[in-house]
């Protein structure tokens, strides 16, 4: 009996020393004041493999519940961890608040109820705002890329950031470097553009506004500050037919020259806390599987510390879709070997990884650096050190009214004018009586894909937006015309009389994305098929179901038409731009989108948005973008000069519709006086820039390179810098526009990265068509 009790207490003794372990605080790895590393490594030489395993891993907590006083149940987080630390955990899509409680419990238990008291990295879409009921929501990626503002993007990841550091989020899923020229594919939407230059632009401003500035998070993640992911590493924007996760058909030279750049600077210049592999393929090899990129290029070239996080269901894949894995045991495997240090959404191949080591075909110490990665990343956040508590009054910090004016601002800097025959717009509300507000997209916001909702209770629409603006001074005939994608024409008729009873029409057409993304997810809140979003590619351009015919009826009528477009992606429209007098991109413009597009129609705001993505006339000229090579189209030159051949299509010209940077004003801008200095390792492009209209406005000034001579061949125009200048009317100022050497570099035959001597074309205007000034420098 003596023997057993003794027995008893040395197993109750052994017991509870484990679980009192994570709240022991004199531990080494509980230490603040001693290095990350030093942290790292005392915890990882504690893990056993399991634990080890489970870090690389992640979970949701959508399956958490709670009891009738909204509190989490302890059974719901017993079966959710089962007494088990996590690498990452999921927040899932419900309203903030209720996350943040969620956030809160999962944190304690993690904390106090495993051996170890690991916390784990909670991650959240945030592309445009927290996806998370009552967060603000702003305009879609396409949309913020169009407003050429890097800073404004910036102020707005750090909005983001403090909103979802609120619900318990530690890193967002976002931003997107991907590089898009394919308009047929679905998930351009999330893109800035086409441009690499541009793009690279706004995601580091969006990491460096969600992360802060590289000289702090370089030591760790401040606090109201969030760990940004780089997505879709690499080329994943380019796959073939624009089908999304088809292959990338890319060289090594064209994936440098432009897909990689962006990220390039994500990891250098914004020293980005996580990358996300693509779904596709490049030269046969799923990326979630290549060691060339993501540890040759990512990790050797260019000293990438942070952690690589699967996307979704890719490492299973490499088994099903790709089939270069024999079983989920191979994927995890090849995952682990190429270096992707997290499985998301759960375990498919990484749950062998275990039964691998045991084998004796995976070494320990691959599962050892995996793990390195991912610790490091939560030491230097600060994880172990701010526990998350949910605060009294969190919740009116979230949605508030200088968030959402933001919203509203970028909305408005994100809207492009395409057309204005005659000077239509800015409408005068004084010289009308009537005005028709037509069309599928009038009355329903559109919110794009990665938004919590598409319910008109979350924002403004554009039907809502031009009443509230006109008051009673102007009747408003509102007509929905048609559907999005229905072939029903009954409606059509009401709407003709709408606009015969009206002084002028606002026409109000596009698209609908997915809320939550994702093929195959649903969306309860619209019977429309998603036109746009991931997943949801395209083969033709136009507008969808029967809006070419209302149109077309509407114009009929003769009344002037204002066609506003509500989308994720450039259209071919070329024959609806005819019929209307004029043009108006509003991309997807958030929750105050509505009163955005009637604060530029009636000339409350001067447009200042600029296409970042071209488009093109039809289908079968993509793809069509500013930087190609001089082969590719000689740069839509009319054919047969000897200096430039030029291209055509047999039955038609392959200049675009509206070109890269294009985007109209209600006052007139003037460029002169250029002056080009070299300085080091820059050259500094100085100009004049007025404005020399009735109204105050801002101008995208654009700065275009081109390389005479170069070992291989480079664009004839491509984007080396901009700066977007608010003027008042009759204003004027010097504008300096900075080229970085580096940046003029090519990739040479032997593929090295050279500055090459000889003459450099500068242009300089307002779009890559509508050049004011020009001239050159050399390299020696």
């Amino acid at each position: 009996m003596k023997r057993k009790t003794m027995l008893f207490c040395l197993y109750l003794s052994c017991s509870l020393g484990i679980h009192s372990l994570a709240a022991t605080s004199d531990l080494p790895y509980k230490d603040p004041k001693l290095s990350v590393e030093q942290r790292v490594t005392d915890l990882l030489g504690r893990m056993t493999l399991e634990e080890k395993v489970a870090q690389l891993n992640m979970k949701s907590l959508s399956g958490l519940k709670t009891n009738e006083k909204g509190k989490v149940t302890e059974s719901s987080l017993e079966a959710l961890f089962g007494g088990e630390s996590i690498g990452c955990l999921e927040s899932p899509f419900i309203e903030h608040g209720k996350i943040a409680a969620y956030s809160e419990a999962a944190d304690q238990y993690l904390r106090t109820k495993t051996r170890l008291g690991i916390p784990a990295i909670q991650i959240a879409e945030c592309l445009h705002g927290h996806m998370a009921l009552g967060a603000t929501i702003f305009p879609q990626s396409i949309g913020l890329g169009a407003t050429w503002n890097p800073e404004l993007i910036r102020e707005m990841a750090g909005v983001i950031a403090q909103e979802a550091l609120l619900a318990g989020v530690d890193q967002a899923l976002s931003p997107l470097f991907d590089i898009a020229r394919d308009p047929r594919y679905g998930r351009v939407e999330e893109c800035y553009g086409e441009d690499p230059y541009l793009v690279k632009e706004m995601g580091v401003a969006f990491v460096k506004g969600l992360q802060g500035e590289p000289e702090q998070s370089s030591k760790g993640i401040a606090p109201g500050k969030l760990a940004a992911m780089g997505k879709h590493f690499v080329a994943y924007s380019k796959p073939e037919a624009g089908i999304n996760i088809a292959p990338a058909l890319v060289g090594e030279r064209e994936l440098r020259e432009d897909h990689l750049y962006p990220f390039e600077a994500a990891v250098k210049e914004a020293n980005i806390y996580s990358i996300m592999p693509g779904y596709h393929e490049i030269d046969g090899v799923p990326i979630h599987a290549s060691k060339w990129l993501l540890k040759d290029i990512l990790r050797d070239e260019w000293g990438f510390d942070g952690y690589i996080f699967s996307d979704y269901g890719a490492i299973g894949m490499m088994n099903y879709l790709h089939h270069t894995a024999d079983g989920p045991k191979e994927t995890g495997f090849q995952a682990i070997t190429a270096g992707v240090d997290v499985e998301a959404p759960g375990a498919y191949g990484y749950k062998h990884l275990v039964e691998l080591v045991k084998e004796g075909r995976l070494p320990e110490s691959v599962v050892d650096e995996r793990v390195r990665c991912v610790l490091t990343i939560k030491f230097k956040m600060g994880l172990f050190d701010r526990p998350f508590k949910v605060h009294k009054g969190d919740q009116q910090k979230v949605h508030t009214k200088e968030n959402v004016d933001l919203a509203r601002r970028i909305a408005e800097e994100s809207i492009v004018l395409l057309q204005n025959n005659d000077n239509v717009l800015p409408l005068d509300k004084n010289k009308l009586k009537s005005l028709a507000v037509i069309g599928p997209n009038a009355d329903k916001v559109q919110f794009g894909d990665y938004s919590p909702t598409k319910n008109n209770d979350y924002g403004v629409t554009v039907l809502q937006g031009l009443r509230a603006y006109l008051g009673d001074e102007v009747k408003v005939n509102y007509a929905l015309g048609c559907g999005i994608t229905s072939l029903f024409t009954d409606s059509i008729a009401s709407a003709v009389e709408a606009a015969k009873n009206s002084d002028a029409v606002i026409l109000v057409l596009g698209g609908t994305s997915q809320t939550l993304s994702g093929i195959g997810w649903g969306d309860e809140n619209s019977k429309e098929l998603a036109t746009c979003g991931e997943g949801y590619d395209r083969n033709e351009l136009d507008f969808p179901g029967v809006q070419p015919q209302l149109l077309e009826a509407v114009a009929a009528t003769g009344k002037p038409i204002v066609l506003v477009m509500i989308n994720g992606r450039p259209l071919t429209i070329g024959e609806e731009a005819k019929k209307v007098n004029a043009v108006v991109e509003a991309w997807y413009p958030g929750e105050k989108g509505g009163e955005a597009v009637a604060r530029v129609l009636f000339g409350e705001v001067n447009p200042s948005g600029r296409l970042s993505m071209t488009f093109p006339p039809t289908t079968g000229h993509i793809p069509l973008y500013a930087a190609q090579k001089p082969s590719a189209r000689g740069f839509y030159k009319s054919p047969g000069t000897p200096e430039n051949p030029g291209r055509d299509y047999v039955f038609a010209h392959p200049k675009p519709l509206f070109c890269f940077g294009h985007g109209l004003s209600y006052t007139t801008f003037e460029y002169k006086n250029m002056h080009i200095k070299e300085a080091g390792d820059v050259v500094r492009v100085s100009c004049e820039l007025a404005n020399t209209g009735k109204r105050d406005g801002a101008e995208v000034a654009q700065l275009y390179v081109r390389d005479v001579v170069s070992s291989t061949s480079t664009p004839l125009k491509a984007l080396k810098a901009f700066q977007k200048v608010y003027l008042k009317a009759g204003e004027s100022k010097t504008i300096e526009l900075v080229v970085k050497k580096e940046d003029l570099k090519v990739w040479n035959p032997e593929m090295k990265k050279v500055l090459e001597p000889g003459e450099f074309k500068v242009m300089v205007g307002s779009s890559v068509e509508d050049i004011r000034l020009d001239g050159s420098f050399d390299v020696r």
